[in-house]
């Protein structure tokens, strides 16, 4: 069963067409890559998946119902999360405090700055950032600084502040870009981690070869702002289509 359909999606800039009647289809509980060389619209198809644009022509639906004409947050509040490629946390505040954002607001709609004053009231809430701290490694540093943190520490905070607001599908772009190899390891493993032990699905953006064939079930490779090849890990290594695709260089428009 597919969670996320984009049906003949087209996204034009003045005389560009960034995205060229674009159909992808994501499974329910897989993790989904989409690749392609710089220029070939993923960015673009992101942006439009999580609100930020709205496409010149087609449709976008999650569990059945539209993002067309949705705002981010209404879209976040639907179940779907985004993890950003620079890894957007708070870093004039403690891990701690930064964990506690997202499950104040889940639950009250809104956070407020006093609610961290108060927050050993708040059991449920100190329970919950506990155990997503412990759930990616992080309990040990939540009274660190988030701005002191490695990149690769970073982008766990990321991730557990996303996951705190349980979604049903995260859009990750590009998780392990600037990272060195061994932090690209370690997030590899956090996402094999995330996906075998939650009721979730996982779209990733991603240029790094390694991180696509250790993690994707399906990959859709997009060219010129289009889908060239849509089909399984094994079968794209060393087709015509997508060597034609990085070999040709296209450049960022």
């Amino acid at each position: 069963m597919s969670i996320l359909e984009i049906k003949n999606v087209s996204k034009r800039f003045g005389g560009l067409k960034a995205l060229d009647d674009v159909n992808i289809s994501v499974k329910e509980n897989t993790v989904h890559a989409i690749i392609g060389p710089n220029g070939a619209g993923k960015s673009t198809l992101l942006n439009v998946l999580v609100g930020k644009l709205i496409p010149d022509e087609g449709s976008v639906e999650f569990d059945g119902n539209s993002l067309i004409g949705r705002k981010p947050h209404e879209i976040n509040q639907m179940g779907v999360s985004r993890v950003f490629q620079t890894p957007e946390i708070f870093g004039d505040m403690t891990v701690y405090e930064n964990i506690l954002i997202p499950l104040f607001a889940k639950r009250d709609g809104a956070f407020r700055l006093h609610c961290i004053e108060h927050v050993e009231d708040e059991k449920d809430i100190v329970e919950k950032a506990k155990k997503m701290l412990q759930d990616v490694n992080m309990y040990e540093k939540l009274g660190m600084r988030a701005a002191s943190l490695s990149r690769g520490d970073k982008r766990r905070l990321e991730m557990a502040m996303c996951l705190s607001q349980e979604p049903r599908l995260l859009l990750l772009d590009e998780p392990t870009a600037g990272m060195a190899r061994a932090d690209t390891n370690n997030t590899i493993d956090l996402l094999r981690e995330i996906r075998e032990t939650r009721d979730i699905t996982l779209a990733i953006i991603e240029h790094d070869m390694h991180v696509v064939f250790s993690l994707a079930e399906h990959v859709t490779v997009m060219a010129r702002g289009t889908p060239l090849v849509d089909d399984k890990p094994e079968n794209i290594k060393g087709h015509p289509k997508v060597q034609e695709a990085y070999l040709g260089g296209h450049k960022e428009g």
